[in-house]
């Protein structure tokens, strides 16, 4: 052995390789549809309502003298959506199909898998799953629109630290009042106004009020003061919409004057009412799904009788008047003074004023 190779050796490395076969292509797929069907999904569910928080923004922009108007309306649009993806959540936890007159966002998906032929319980999953999802995209695209709004950093960081804020208060409020549903205690006056406060006016006053006043440029003080009136004004308005939802005409309000009752809402009216004398005529009714129109229209003579829909009405004008005077204490134009005593004024008489998870 010389360390040569060995023979035929170096006719095997000469060897052609052998031609490999090439592979198959894999077979063309379908587009998935679920993409669309979110995106339909989500279109859909910023359908309608009052676009009640853009104006609200817009409206204390230029009040106090902003002259960003592009950015004014991304921040509309964030806050909208910020509203999509809570009324969406909040028709799965409450397990409502039907939304504005028509289907919710989960009773559409429900209808599809229906429709196809799943069964009811495949089809409670799917609408789970896809209401779910359309309401993080929602939320998804809020916070992105709030981060790229045309502005400078530092606007940019204190408007999403406002956004984050309502998100965080109105997921609490939401988890809150659904503990109260649970019946294990009675909730006091103070944890259920909590909820009114957090689960509607800090995102739907608190939230748009500020960021306005943010993107005008405005000092702390009255970015925080706004925030205060802000807060006032929409507790005012939920104890309101709780009167309106027992006492008032569906044909003005857009919303059933059985279904809080029907559900047993723990709103102040009924926190009241279990402090009075009328109490035993209401209780039985509460939480009762078939409760007939002749049973409310007794539940709510008692509710009159014992005091509670003056309390309540009492209560709104408290929060609404402490609002105003707040107000009245700010270093701001005396227009957006102005504007705030109107908005309080319709808060207070207007059914159609109705910037809440149940926006007709």
């Amino acid at each position: 052995m010389n360390g040569e190779p060995a023979a035929g050796a170096a006719t095997l490395e000469r060897r052609p390789a052998e031609p490999s076969a090439a592979p198959a292509a894999p077979p063309a797929l379908e587009p998935a549809p679920e993409p669309a069907r979110l995106a339909e999904a989500l279109l859909d569910a910023g359908r309608g309502g009052k676009r009640f928080r853009p104006r609200l923004v817009r409206a204390v922009h230029e009040l106090l003298g902003g002259t960003a108007a592009e950015a004014a309306v991304q921040v509309g649009e964030a806050v909208e959506l910020l509203h999509t993806a809570f009324v969406v959540h909040d028709d799965v936890i409450d397990g409502d199909d039907v939304r504005r007159g028509r289907a919710s966002t989960s009773g559409a998906f429900r209808h599809d898998a229906a429709r196809a032929g799943a069964s009811p319980e495949a089809a409670a999953t799917y609408a789970l799953a896809g209401a779910v999802l359309t309401g993080d995209l929602a939320l998804a695209g809020a916070v992105r629109a709030m981060a790229t709004v045309p502005a400078g950093a530092a606007t940019v960081r204190r408007l999403l630290d406002l956004l984050d804020h309502a998100i965080r208060v109105s997921a609490a409020g939401e988890l809150a009042d659904v503990r109260h549903s649970l019946g294990l205690e009675d909730p006091t006056l103070a944890e259920v106004l909590a909820v009114a406060e957090h689960k509607t006016a800090v995102y739907s006053f608190q939230l748009p009020m500020q960021a306005g006043a943010v993107l005008a440029g405005a000092p702390v003080e009255v970015v925080d003061g706004l925030g205060e009136v802000g807060r006032r004004l929409g507790t005012a308005f939920q104890l309101r919409d709780d009167l309106l939802g027992v006492f008032g005409d569906p044909r003005e309000t857009g919303k059933s004057d059985l279904g809080d009752l029907r559900e047993g809402k723990r709103t102040p009216l009924v926190v009241h009412a279990r402090t009075t004398a009328t109490w035993p005529e209401v209780q039985p009714h509460l939480g009762d799904p078939g409760l007939s129109p002749a049973d409310a229209v007794r539940v709510r003579a008692a509710l009159e009788a014992g005091g509670s829909r003056a309390f309540v009405t009492d209560l709104a004008a408290a929060h609404v008047d402490a609002a105003l005077v707040c107000a009245a204490g700010l270093a701001v134009p005396p227009e957006l003074v102005g504007w705030l005593g109107e908005l309080a004024a319709r808060i207070s008489t207007d059914p159609a004023v109705r910037p809440d998870r149940s926006d007709a």
